[in-house]
């Protein structure tokens, strides 16, 4: 993995070598390893190394990007040049600022995302993990599937005008499918630290999942209140990640549109971007350079702040919070480091206060139906559960669900502590397990 200094230099060269009138150079180098297993094996390891230089230039109006992954002058000099000449031929660009410059940037924040156990990792180290989790599977009678990975990344961002950002953080990731006969269990976790996760853990509760929803029951779909872990939490809250960007408000494309300032959900509701929380990752700046802040999103239930890229601000006559994407693009930026705020239940508690109710592990195949209502249609799977009496009877089999997230959570009756959370169907947040009253199930499915 190159160091700062070397990502530095590299930056430093482009910018000596473009003939733009104002240039800015994105370098990324990703290391990654992942070993995956299926039917209790190991059958594949792979592992890759990249780097790639970005290199936007402004010419009159206008701007364009060309990517290299050589580090070469030669290489260099064309990827600036072909950048130029790209944005040549480009439309100009109406509402195009000058780069960010490093007086705008602030005080330079980091945050300590990088453990060397993690990029120390091997492939002994996760086969050795990974034979203990399949040999387990064997001695439960389960079959077993899911990948264990590791890697580091690092980001570089500089500018003509002065600007120089990095970051560096490495990442781990575990995840499980544990099959038995008719049922199934899930579990996933991820984290800059290898450590943070427990691959071991994870597994056994998919197994446990599997164990105790054999033989599943069917029950008559309808409203009923569902007691949902994080993962499921995230992939259904997930879809409003967007709905928070100036952008999408300012073109009428958010949930958010004449609902700002309004209560949308419930009192129990507290929404973040907050790059430097603890369990979240990232770089704490965006896509120009600028620096992130920490933006609360809903107070209360109420939806009372967005975020803007510098252009976004400037058209729309509010303050820039360092969430831009790169340039160009036509989405202007979004949060990408969602904090929900929790609460002192646990699911133990949830399951304990209910008299009928669906445990859910996870959801998957979510889609949109409706955009500006924010209602989402999808599939339970691997570990759904009836709960009657306050405790887990019964596996359920898979439901479709056909329900609004902003209904969802105008409806949360309890939550536990915020944990940072890994899905399928949005990217690693941070969301408490929570209890909802009259979740909407449409159907029952055949497995």
């Amino acid at each position: 993995m190159p160091t700062e200094a070397e990502l530095r230099r590299i930056a430093e060269r482009v910018l000596r070598l473009s003939q733009a009138e104002e240039t800015e150079v994105t370098i990324e180098a990703e290391s990654d390893a992942l070993t995956r297993f299926a039917n209790n094996t190991i059958h594949q390891n792979v592992a890759e190394e990249r780097l790639d230089i970005s290199v936007r230039a402004v010419v009159d109006g206008r701007t364009a990007r060309a990517t290299t992954n050589k580090s070469d002058d030669d290489s260099l000099r064309r990827a600036a040049a072909a950048a130029m000449e790209l944005a040549r031929h480009q439309p100009k660009h109406p509402g195009l600022l000058p780069m960010a410059g490093a007086g705008a940037r602030g005080a330079a924040k980091r945050v300590h995302r990088y453990f060397e156990s993690t990029t120390a990792a091997t492939p002994t180290d996760r086969a050795r993990v990974v034979a203990a989790v399949c040999k387990e599977a064997l001695r439960g009678k389960h079959t077993a599937a899911g990948i264990f990975s590791t890697g580091a990344h690092a980001l570089a961002l500089a500018n003509s005008r002065g600007v120089f950002a990095y970051h560096a953080q490495t990442r781990a990731q575990f995840s499980i499918t544990a099959m038995d006969g008719d049922s199934s269990g899930w579990a996933k976790a991820a984290s800059p630290d290898l450590e943070g996760i427990e691959p071991e853990m994870l597994a056994r509760r998919a197994m446990e999942k599997a164990e105790r929803s054999r033989q599943p029951r069917e029950i008559e779909p309808g409203r009923i209140t569902v007691i949902l872990e994080p993962a499921a939490v995230l992939d259904l809250a997930g879809f409003l990640f967007y709905d928070f960007a100036g952008t999408a408000v300012g073109d009428n494309r958010s949930c958010f549109n004449k609902r700002i300032g309004k209560q949308v959900f419930g009192k129990n509701i507290e929404i973040w971007d907050d790059v430097y929380h603890p369990l979240q990752s990232g770089a704490p700046f965006d896509g120009e350079g600028v620096l992130r802040e920490r933006v609360r999103l809903v107070e209360a239930g109420v939806p009372k702040r967005l975020v803007y890229s510098r252009a976004t601000a400037k058209k729309m006559k509010a303050k820039p919070t360092g969430h831009g994407l790169p340039l160009p693009n036509e989405w202007g930026e979004a949060p990408l480091n969602l904090v929900m705020e929790g609460g002192d239940s646990s699911l133990e508690k949830m399951i304990a206060s209910t008299e009928r109710g669906v445990l859910l592990t996870r959801v998957w195949y979510v889609r949109e139906v409706d955009p500006y209502e924010k209602v989402l249609t999808g599939m339970t799977r691997d570990g759904t559960f009836l709960v009657e009496g306050g405790r887990v009877v019964a596996g359920l089999r898979n439901m479709r669900f056909n329900e609004s997230v902003l209904e969802m959570l105008s409806k949360v009756e309890e939550m536990g502590p915020a944990v940072r959370a890994s899905g399928e169907e949005a990217f690693d947040m941070v969301v408490p397990p929570m209890k909802v009253r009259d979740f909407h199930f449409t159907e029952m499915t055949k497995f």
